[in-house]
């Protein structure tokens, strides 16, 4: 998806279906109620298929559906998210498993939901219905349409996104420094540990990688160093995961996880932020820490 779709929908719960496997999709809807979204398999109604219904039953709340079967899997209070007469933005992000919904310009959801199965979304289908119509100004996901080395078809979370195997302290050409420590450069890295990708930090004198995990600073001597990246940090706290945010691996339980980083003890430490524990996590001084602010690498 690389230009900007516009359209209108009738008061008719029909889906509008357009291809979009980038993992978020970022649009305006101007709406008196029921603005909804399907993430589905296929460019129709098939199981397995989410629905996101924003401000439903009224303009009163927002819903997360799957296989169109009550009950709704989420739901939260939204009074007046959506206007008749003004355009109101919005993001949705899927990524293993989970599903997040926000408004624009804001960072954590307000409504997510996480699935045990694995569903391949490849389009999003939008309609209006119950009394609405509705007027849509589908976007390109910032950062990922007009970034360097951007593919088509790819998922947005891995445009321009190159990991290269390394060991033993090793530094690939162009590899990406996150950090300092004693004035030596600390690199973004990620490494297969208990059964987990995570996100950790390459001391090259060291001769290894380090992974935060089980309360330990884990040494890893074979691990992947991000390469050829163009992303930027912004500071972040909790559980709060900008759209763009660089996905980097993920939990022993399928959680995405992503790079974060913080000073501790004079040095600019890169770890990995947990978004259900709400902190990003740092291995240091054998152990693992854990910090409710942070900085978080975006694309």
């Amino acid at each position: 998806m690389s230009n900007v779709i516009e359209l209108e929908t009738e008061d008719r719960l029909e889906y509008s279906f357009f291809q979009n496997n980038q993992g978020i999709v970022q649009f305006r809807v101007r709406a008196p109620n029921d603005a909804h979204i399907a993430l589905s398999t296929a460019a129709a109604e098939v199981d397995p298929m989410y629905e996101v219904y924003i401000g439903g039953w009224g303009n009163t709340k927002s819903v997360i559906r799957k296989n169109r079967t009550k009950p709704d899997v989420a739901e939260v209070p939204t009074p007046g998210i959506l206007d008749a007469n003004e355009f109101r933005g919005f993001w949705i992000r899927w990524q293993n498993g989970t599903i997040s919904v926000g408004r624009e310009n804001e960072i954590p959801p307000f409504l997510s939901w996480s699935d045990s199965e694995r569903v391949n979304i490849e389009y999003i289908g939008v309609c209006t219905g119950w009394g609405a119509t509705g007027s849509w100004i589908i976007e390109p996901p910032r950062g990922t349409g007009t970034a360097p080395g951007y593919q088509p078809g790819r998922p947005a979370n891995l445009s321009s996104v190159c990991w290269v195997p390394a060991s033993n302290g090793q530094v690939p050409p162009r590899s990406f420094a996150g950090g300092e420590d004693n004035g030596e450069p600390v690199y973004v890295v990620r490494a297969q540990f208990n059964g987990g990708l995570i996100p950790g930090k390459l001391i090259p004198s060291h001769g290894q990688s380090y992974v935060p995990w089980g309360g330990a600073e884990n040494g890893v001597p074979q691990y992947e160093v991000l390469c050829d990246f163009p992303g930027q940090w912004l500071a972040a706290s909790g559980g709060n995961i900008p759209p763009n945010a660089l996905s980097a691996g993920q939990s022993e339980d399928g959680e995405p996880l992503y790079v974060g980083r913080v000073v501790h003890d004079g040095a600019l430490t890169v770890g990995k932020v947990q978004p259900s524990h709400g902190v990003c996590y740092i291995a240091y001084g054998g152990q693992e820490l854990s910090f409710p602010e942070y900085e978080i690498l975006v694309q």
